[in-house]
């Protein structure tokens, strides 16, 4: 009730302020009676007769811009969605009651109005404005076709029913929803969440049909229909255009414990087709359904053997503050506690590490005191190399001195084709006596900048010929290590999916690519623009593949909402807590080792 008399108050304010000194109150059907009296609950939806009124369907039109933009019109119809509250769309979605039945036309239109009119979602109102088709701010691939300018809304009736238009995915094209714009709409398939990324930021959600959606370079068995993955998805918004929205729509809790993962499900979707910020959007009515049908790992799967290898791109874990990773102390304290919660959940005796600060070995000691501090004893030992190669970050590892002792020294490939040298190290396992040497990784990444000709991006990101160079001298390289010992494991983030050009090139010459150990809806690390795929890897000599007793990917990262990570910015509603979820953007990788005996050098 308090939300009703907040509208209609608002609206005397607009009405005032439009009149003109002395100008009398209009009437109930003139210009200015922005709410009239309604004909009562489940009376006839029908407005007094006018030969002006245009319909719905006539503004949208058949193509994507109303062939009426910037005239006034009156259209009437019903109020399919209402989302005029403080933090909401400062509208109302209005419908054709009986449609053209034409299926290329839209029977829907979006009213603008910021001052707000006390109408609800079932009122049959007629309404004045002007067309418009509305760009988002920045948005140079489409419009939303609205009236603005409000000069009327009379309410007719009320308790009027439109059924929703089912829509079915995948579309035929991408340009389809065009017709259902401002339209109430069903998806009657069990969608999957996709993508999470904006969650915290906008209240998004991606959806997808047929499953969650993999890379088409990922090789995963259940995205061979990949290249069609636009035609799968349409994006959930929250009814709003509000930033960093406070609560956090669609978690599944109201304390730090809730999250809404990638792999979760919706049913019975039903909402107001919209359009913005470059995407068509399903604005909710009523409630959304989740399911988690995506739990959250709490350990890592088993893999056995006697010593685990894991690989963890940790996301610029740094200690000069306000440089690529935290910003100040209390970030890098929730940086800290979350990758320490995660690496000793993780139990693994060597791990590579990727994205430490290259400031010598600073970060890298920082990060291991705190983790043995909250071991409560000294379990883990770093590599010390110093600073490697040119960039800001470098690869590094740790390892159990109580389980594996380093044999020799360090290398690393200084080669100009890396700016973040590749470091290998020989291990001996200290129950079996088994040797092996660890090779961690960190290729270009596909970012585009300073990109030109060759490597610019043709399907397999940016800067592909350099990586496929990256992995060619990476062959020498570990061919120089196999010299001394047959038995190689390659680690790290290659930034290239399985069936890219650089995988290509490393299983070619004979390395396994362990991946392919992983059932194919588990076969991911890192999910961008709402498609799931490996860029972080673990491939193995001939030699040594005998020797690997299982494989995981521990999903505690790529399917979580970024708004769970240690950052503070951007957070009304923050639900930072100091476990392993989100405590990077990608999945920590883990191998099992059963190594044979080898002799003492």
């Amino acid at each position: 009730m308090q939300n009703i008399c907040g509208k209609v108050s608002k609206w005397w304010i607009a009405l005032f302020l439009l009149m003109a000194p002395g100008q009398q109150s209009p009437s109930a059907q003139g210009w200015g009676m922005a709410v009239a009296a309604s004909q009562g609950q489940g009376q006839a939806a029908s407005c007094p007769a006018d030969s002006g009124v245009i319909r719905t369907f006539q503004i949208e039109g058949r193509g994507a811009s109303s062939p009426l933009a910037g005239q006034v019109v009156t259209t009437e119809g019903v109020v399919v969605g209402d989302y005029q509250e403080p933090n909401q769309l400062q509208g109302f979605f209005l419908q054709d009651l009986t449609g053209d039945g034409d299926p290329e036309t839209s029977d829907g239109l979006f009213v603008y109005t910021p001052s707000g009119f006390a109408v609800n979602a079932g009122d049959y109102v007629r309404v004045t404005g002007k067309v418009r088709e509305y760009a988002s701010p920045g948005d140079t691939r489409g419009t939303l076709t609205e009236l603005e300018e409000v000069r009327s809304v009379l309410v007719c009736a009320t308790g009027v029913a439109v059924g929703p238009t089912p829509v079915t995915l995948p579309l035929a094209s991408t340009g389809d929803l065009e017709r259902y714009e401002g339209m109430l709409v069903s998806f009657s398939q069990t969608l999957t969440v996709s993508e999470v990324y904006n969650l915290g930021r906008f209240g998004e959600i991606s959806l997808s049909a047929g499953g969650r959606l993999f890379h088409p370079n990922n090789g995963n068995a259940l995205g061979e229909a990949a290249m069609g993955n636009p035609l799968r998805r349409i994006l959930l918004d929250d009814g709003s255009n509000v930033q960093n929205p406070r609560p956090i729509p669609y978690l599944s809790a109201a304390d730090t414990s809730g999250t809404r993962r990638v792999g979760d499900s919706v049913v019975g979707l039903t909402g107001v087709l919209s359009y913005g910020f470059s995407s068509y959007r399903v604005e909710p009515v009523g409630t959304v359904n989740f399911i988690p049908s995506n739990p959250r790992p709490e350990a890592p799967e088993d893999v056995g053997g006697s010593l685990r290898v894991a690989s963890y791109n940790v996301l610029n874990y740094f200690t000069t503050l306000g440089a690529r990773g935290a910003s100040n102390q209390a970030e890098l304290e929730r940086q800290r506690a979350k990758l320490v919660a995660a690496l000793r959940a993780l139990d693994a005796d060597i791990v590579g590490l990727i994205e430490i600060q290259n400031n010598g070995d600073a970060a890298l000691e920082d990060l291991v005191r705190a983790l043995n501090t909250a071991l409560g004893s000294d379990a883990y030992a770093a590599l010390a190399t110093g600073s490697l190669g040119t960039d800001q970050i470098k690869v590094a590892l740790i390892y159990k001195p109580a389980r594996v002792r380093p044999e020799g020294a360090f290398r690393i490939d200084d080669d100009p084709i890396f700016s973040r040298p590749p470091l290998a190290q020989t291990f001996r396992d200290r129950a079996t006596g088994g040797r092996f040497s660890v090779v961690v990784n960190h290729f270009k990444s596909k970012g585009c900048e300073g990109a030109s000709g060759a490597e610019t991006d043709t399907g397999q990101g940016c800067w592909n010929a350099l990586r496929v160079r990256q992995a060619q001298r990476l062959l020498t390289f570990i061919n120089d290590l196999r010299a001394t010992d047959p038995d190689v494991l390659v680690v790290g983030d290659l930034n290239a999916y399985a069936e890219e050009d650089p995988l290509k090139v490393l299983t070619g010459a004979g390395l396994e690519n362990l991946i392919l150990h992983i059932s194919a809806a588990k076969r991911y690390s890192y999910v961008f623009n709402g498609e799931s795929g490996n860029l972080d890897h673990a491939l193995a000599t001939s030699s040594l593949s005998s020797q690997v007793t299982g494989i995981t990917e521990w999903h505690i990262n790529a399917d979580e909402p970024r708004v769970l990570d240690y950052n503070t910015e951007f957070k009304p509603d923050d639900r930072y807590a100091p476990t392993p979820f989100r405590s990077s953007d990608h999945d920590p990788l883990l191998v099992g080792l059963n190594l044979r005996a080898d002799p003492e050098p």
